[in-house]
């Protein structure tokens, strides 16, 4: 099962972020695991300085920005077939 974690402290983008990663779900039919990270001790571990962060099974996917739904709907799909 794919893991993607959503590093951020609820932020305007982090929502989005988590908002358009429930879409692609349901709109693809896809399963992974949706977990949200706050604490900023987890967040920083990561190595990254802006949020949103992505990260699908602990590869830092994107950090700062909102990626378009279609280059995560790339990320999910590398991911799912590297399991």
């Amino acid at each position: 099962m794919t893991t993607v974690k959503i590093l951020g402290s609820g932020c305007a983008k982090c929502k989005a972020l988590h908002q358009r990663l429930l879409d692609l779900r349901t709109e693809h039919g896809l399963e992974f695991d949706l977990i949200k990270v706050t604490e900023l001790r987890e967040i920083m571990s990561y190595g990254i300085m802006a949020t949103p962060g992505l990260v699908v099974n602990d590869v830092v996917k994107s950090t700062g920005v909102l990626p378009d739904a279609t280059q995560i709907l790339e990320w999910l799909k590398e991911a799912h077939h590297a399991a």
